[in-house]
């Protein structure tokens, strides 16, 4: 075991796998790839969860990572430990359906033992305790010590998260030695001192959990194997924590000269020194991923991290700008693994000096408020701040409030958070009253937008066009040119439809003669169209004439579904009836959601007349027509009004199908036919009397029948049928299969459990002198625990006996009662029913004979350990 640096240790990791089959990934961004759930990627595996479902098909089944991971539910508490960190890199192998537990475990080992050169004495694996297999790879297979293998329960080592794909896990913890320890002779992996550290943990997806307590076998085992690389690296450098570790310490030792400090001299001064060593690295790989600071989203987190790095700067003394210089540290030492950091080296530097000089500026007059606030409460003999003073910060000058709650804390003060909350909503509500809202912008990027004049759209009828750059909006500011990164691009007429009437806004490339920008989304206010925009290559500049150009692919599956949106809610008033009015609607290139005012779930063949009511006007062909009329003539046709949409003198009105004609201004196909089908996906409750249609058309049919086809192809395959028509037929006779194996495990469980009842009668104990026998009967089923149920009442008057049972992943109990013991008292429906609620559980019965359910089987144990003080409280 040698020392080896942080970046050789990553790369020995991703050697070794790619040795044994693995595709290398690069890193994937900090900020989620199609994931809403998440804010940054905070592990290993989150970037590949679309992979684990089945939802997307990974680049191959073997796939190894090192994933830059950034966490910030702790914030505050960074700098205070030395084990509280932002950013930290995830090493992984994957298996999608590939390798399982006899590959996984061996090779953990193997690099380990022998590509790190780790003692093995100083290893100790842990397991699920139920999960015997792991335990005969780690001892019979590996050879490893069983007194160096650990049994942990359902709390420490079993993976799951609500319902779906879950597992055991099986983890490896470094022996740090003994002067880490608590002490204790029985000190191993799991105890709370900081002598065992987790190094590798193997995730065995293998169960589907149901949701009820249930747990099936996924036909899909998959691996997910995490360990932080920091942590490793702590291993092999023989230092204590990631602020030692050489690449991390390297930016550490930067700050200490910058500050003119030593570290380790003082507690204030390490944590100032920490906090500024985590977050300028935290920030670095979040702007060169594409983050931005910002009040919202991870724009904010960015936000807090940079401001929070500044404010513990002015507290080492360091009254300059120096976090850039910081920065070219953080990059030097991970470039070489993550390139886009030397990359966009200008660029992020340039992010973090502007967002220092921002910092700079509210900063001072805020510190000085703050400070007067806090000496006046603490005068006063006050706990906490006003909320209206905290909020006056916030607002007048800019003072983040995370800031005013931290230096508050640190001075023994709480602010009044009820106060501060109340202001802040009514502030957003008098935002809201005042403009239009603008997704993801600022009111300073609102106010730019005041002197420009209304864009002319032209996008009905064609989907390029010419135009000219009016504005460049990046960063809350009004630029002149721009050659990287997010903007916002105003122009003086567009193709391109902007978000409004439930239909997204429009996607595609605005083209200069020497610039590219690709169009991500495209918003609307007051007349304003604004294009947000990715540079791709070259510069753009105000005043440029540019060609405009919408994804006209894209385009077209948005207008076929709109008009079927129309159609859908023409056909649900006839078939439902005019009760049935929009509540609300959702039209994007894949999907047309529509949410209307009904009483009750839509039967099957009511879903089923709506579609074809629907796919008949498809058929038809008819025409769809687009017209500007007076509102009033309008109204007079009939036309329905969309949800949540202002009219002016002037409106559009659109007619589709047979008896559709509504007011709208999104965009539309001008025969049905061009629809090509419609299909609802589901019909689910949004509220109370209101309902919500999902459906698809088009090429979005297409891709649900390859998508059937497939789940079929691939459901033939695992039942090993040849013609797909023959599924039904194989499927029944698994299932007589089944059963009758189960009849036949069910027969032999009894004998077993037969043949244990000597064995379990001696271990007997005796409660007022009534004998109880309290006993694990493992996986044996419910006929084979009643059988040995009633055997142990026979030979005994005096017995009571509760058995625990866990067949199929479903934990059970049985009471049984001789007629001696129930004279005494004993109720085995009572013991039962109290045992089993200990699990969470519930159940009952007579007083000699009774039956339960359990929940959580790992208080199982406790569960059997409780019957004989509950017995006991019974007895007479």
């Amino acid at each position: 075991m040698k020392w080896t640096s942080l970046n050789e240790l990553r790369e020995k990791y991703l050697a070794f796998f790619e040795s044994k089959g693995h595709l290398r990934l690069p890193s994937y961004p900090l900020v989620p790839i199609n994931d809403k759930s998440l804010l940054l990627i905070n592990s290993g595996m989150a970037p590949m969860k679309k992979f684990f479902t089945g939802e997307e098909v990974p680049p191959r089944n073997r796939v190894t990572t090192c994933q830059k991971c950034i966490r910030t539910p702790d914030l505050e508490r960074v700098g205070h430990t030395a084990r509280h960190g932002t950013f930290f890199e995830m090493l992984g192998n994957f298996s999608f359906g590939d390798y399982f537990k006899d590959e996984a475990i061996p090779w953990a080992w193997e690099f380990l033992t022998e590509t790190l050169e780790i003692p093995a004495e100083l290893l100790w694996p842990s397991i699920y305790e139920e999960d015997e297999e792991a335990y005969g790879i780690w001892v019979n297979k590996i050879g490893v010590d069983p007194a160096h293998v650990v049994r942990l329960g359902k709390a420490d080592n079993f993976w799951e998260h609500g319902t779906g794909p879950c597992g055991p896990c099986s983890e490896i913890y470094f022996d740090r030695g003994i002067k880490y320890g608590c002490g204790s002779p029985d000190c191993k992996p799991g105890c709370d001192c900081d002598r065992f550290m987790e190094i590798w943990n193997n995730v065995f997806s293998q169960f589907n959990n149901m949701g009820d307590g249930t747990y099936t076998e996924l036909a899909q085992k998959n691996i997910d194997t995490g360990m932080g690389l920091e942590r490793l690296a702590c291993v092999m450098q023989g230092v204590d924590n990631m602020f030692e570790v050489d690449t991390i310490r390297r930016v550490l030792d930067t700050v200490c000269s910058i500050a003119g400090k030593e570290y380790g001299k003082g507690k204030n001064t390490d944590i100032s020194i920490r906090v500024v060593t985590d977050h300028i690295r935290s920030a670095t790989f979040m702007i060169s991923d594409g983050v931005i600071p910002s009040n919202e989203g991870r724009g904010y987190v960015l936000r807090r991290i940079l401001r929070r790095a500044c404010r513990h700067g002015k507290l080492l003394g360091i009254n300059r700008s120096f976090l850039p210089e910081l920065g070219i540290i953080a990059i030097g030492e991970s470039e070489g693994a993550y390139p886009e950091l030397s990359e966009k080296r200008d660029y992020i530097l340039k992010v973090i000096a502007m967002e220092e000089e921002r910092f700079d500026t509210t900063i001072d007059a805020g510190l000085s408020i703050l400070n007067g606030l806090v000496e006046d409460a603490k005068k006063n003999e006050k706990t906490e701040l006003a909320g209206e003073e905290v909020f006056k910060l916030y607002d007048t000058y800019g003072f983040p409030i995370d800031l005013t709650r931290e230096i508050a804390e640190e001075a023994g003060l709480s602010i009044n958070e009820e106060k501060f909350t109340q202001l802040m909503q009514e502030q957003k509500v008098r935002a809201r009253e005042a403009r239009a809202n603008i997704s993801g912008w600022s009111q300073s990027s609102a106010n730019l937008l005041s002197d420009i004049p209304a864009t002319v759209f032209t996008g009905y009828e064609a989907l390029t066009g010419d135009a000219h750059v009016q504005a460049i909006l990046a960063d809350d500011m009004s630029v002149d040119a721009i050659s990287e990164g997010e903007c916002s691009v105003i122009l003086d007429t567009t193709p391109f439809y902007g978000e409004g009437g439930g239909q997204i806004g429009d996607t595609g490339i605005l083209r200069t003669e020497t610039a590219e920008l690709t169009v991500n989304d495209t918003k609307k206010t007051d007349g304003v169209y604004i294009h947000l925009c990715t540079v791709h290559t070259g510069t753009l500049h105000k005043g440029d004439a540019v060609t405009a150009e919408v994804d006209a692919a894209r385009r077209a599956s948005i207008m076929r579904n709109h008009s079927a949106c129309h159609l859908l809610q023409s056909a649900l008033r006839r078939v439902l009836g005019s009760h049935v009015e929009q509540s609300g609607s959702y039209v994007s290139d894949t999907v047309c959601r529509f949410d209307f005012t009904h009483f009750a779930a839509m039967t099957a063949d009511e879903i089923a007349r709506v579609e074809e009511i629907i796919n008949e006007e498809i058929l038809a062909g008819m025409k769809g027509s687009m017209t500007e009329m007076p509102i009033d003539e309008a109204k007079k046709l009939g036309a329905m009004a969309l949800f949540g949409e202002k009219y002016g003198k002037i409106v559009r009105v659109v007619r589709m199908g047979e008896s559709s004609v509504e007011f709208c201004g999104g965009t539309h196909v001008d025969n049905t036919a061009k629809i090509g089908m419609f299909k609802i996906l589901s019909e689910s409750s949004v509220a109370a009397g209101v309902r919500r249609i999902e459906a698809t058309t088009g090429l979005g049919i297409l891709k649900l029948l390859a998508e059937k086809n497939a789940l079929i192809a691939d459901t033939a395959r695992e039942m090993k049928v040849q013609k797909p028509s023959d599924l039904a037929k194989r499927a029944s006779q698994m299932q007589d299969e089944m059963s009758a194996m189960k009849k036949e495990i069910e027969a032999l469980n009894t004998k077993i459990a037969a043949s244990r009842i000597d064995s379990i009668l001696s271990s007997a104990m005796t409660v007022k002198d009534v004998r109880l026998i309290a006993a694990d009967l493992g996986e044996t089923g419910a006929d084979a625990a009643r059988t040995l149920g009633d055997e142990i009442k026979a030979r005994y008057d005096d017995v009571v006996a509760i058995l625990a049972t866990e067949a199929g992943g479903k934990l059970s109990f049985l009471a049984v009662a001789g007629k001696d013991a129930v004279a005494k008292g004993a109720h085995a429906g009572k013991l039962v029913g109290a045992v089993a609620a200990i699990t969470g559980g519930k159940g009952g019965g007579r007083p000699d004979n009774a039956m339960a359910g359990g929940r959580d089987a790992a208080k199982k144990k406790e569960a059997l350990a409780a019957a004989s003080e509950l017995l006991s409280g019974m007895l007479k």
